[in-house]
């Protein structure tokens, strides 16, 4: 039989509460059988005993893990902040500086101290395939809906996304400027300096692709050769091979390229610092952060409960406010919860999500190494 949880956690839902004489003159206020307050008269006094969960008293401790920074920032001024007094529950966050490589540590040592998880793209679906995370229970993650249902996996779900797009130099291009990833490897109708994020092969492969004429719906299963060989071809007219995103916004703010790949986050912030830069969101590549339940988290239950609050429609539509990444649930742009104006900015905006490639996870997590030995070889 199961112990029913009193004052605590388990007393945060919704009860039927009665008033009854359990005895000459001792009475109790119950809640569901629950004796939360009893009652003891006397001949020249009345006692009154109180043992009912307060909102302090019923708060319950969950930890969530993501990548630090002003990203992890936001999120907790966004979402993490206003849980304990909106939903009765404390936050207490810690950040992944290996990503799965913390996770995969824990699970593996039997030390998990996190609940909840934040990792990027491809990696979602890794961490599921070495069973480093457990299934989520939607019945409990109602504010899933929400979110597109190829980014609602058995043991992952969408949270927020970042884009890769096409940036140019408004003063090198003028009124004639790159429109799509073709116009990225036509060097003689736009002729100028490239950069492009030279690490990885995912984004990269779906690029040249793209730029080949591929058309998204068939982008996937990769044609690795394919794209390869375009790269290969392309490579003597790539200036810099950026590693990472400071790199980038460098490359732009300093004026050290004509055209390049970069996330949108990043250009954005270089068009602030005033960089005469400007992007398309035509066929950008979205790669979408997930969140997961690590195994052996110390609290299952209250990991669905945050995962639940980190889509609420109401706190995903705050995101944008802190950190310029896009939320993933898009009753946020539905319900009107985001205005128009701002949605119109917002990668992950119904009206914009429809002109980009989603990266495909599951592919990435079963070709990655594959592709990344003939990436790094058609590249040094």
């Amino acid at each position: 039989m199961t112990a029913k949880a009193f004052a605590s956690t388990g007393d945060m839902s919704e009860k039927k509460t009665s008033f009854t004489e359990i005895g000459r003159d001792l009475y109790a206020f119950t809640a569901e059988g629950d004796p939360n307050t009893g009652v003891i008269i006397g001949d020249d006094s009345v006692m009154v005993v109180d043992a009912q969960a307060t909102p302090a008293m019923a708060e319950e401790t969950v930890s969530y893990a993501s990548y630090g920074g002003a990203y992890q920032e936001g999120v907790r001024k966004a979402i993490l902040d206003r849980l304990p007094a909106e939903k009765g529950m404390k936050v207490v966050d810690y950040v992944l500086a290996g990503g799965i490589r913390d996770i995969r540590t824990k699970v593996k040592a039997k030390a998990v101290d996190i609940d909840v998880a934040e990792l990027y793209g491809g990696l979602c679906d890794q961490a599921a395939k070495e069973e480093l995370i457990v299934p989520l229970d939607y019945s409990k993650i109602p504010n899933a809906a929400g979110v597109p249902e190829h980014l609602r996996n058995k043991n992952w779900v969408g949270f927020t996304a970042y884009t890769t797009v096409l940036a140019y130099n408004k003063d090198v291009y003028g009124k004639n400027p790159p429109k799509n990833w073709a116009d990225f490897f036509d060097v003689e109708k736009f002729p100028g300096t490239r950069a492009i994020g030279g690490t990885y092969p995912s984004t990269n492969l779906e690029i040249a692709l793209l730029a080949d004429g591929v058309p998204k719906e068939k982008i996937y299963p990769v044609d690795i050769e394919r794209s390869i060989k375009k790269w290969t071809k392309f490579k003597p007219n790539i200036t810099v091979r950026w590693a990472t995103g400071a790199q980038a916004t460098q490359l732009a703010t300093a004026r050290e390229v004509d055209m390049l790949t970069i996330w949108a986050a990043r250009i954005d912030a270089a068009i602030k610092e005033g960089a005469p830069y400007a992007y398309t969101l035509n066929d950008a590549v979205m790669d979408v952060e997930c969140l997961v339940v690590p195994r052996n988290s110390p609290n299952p239950e209250g990991a669905m409960r945050l995962i639940n609050h980190l889509l609420d429609p109401k706190y995903q539509a705050r995101l944008p406010d802190y950190i310029p990444y896009g939320p993933m649930n898009q009753d946020a742009f539905k319900l009107g919860l985001i205005s128009p104006e701002k949605a119109a900015k917002v990668v992950t905006s119904t009206e914009n999500i429809a002109k980009q490639l989603i990266t495909d996870m599951p592919y990435w997590a079963a070709h990655i190494i594959e592709a990344q030995t003939k990436w790094d070889a058609a590249m040094q």
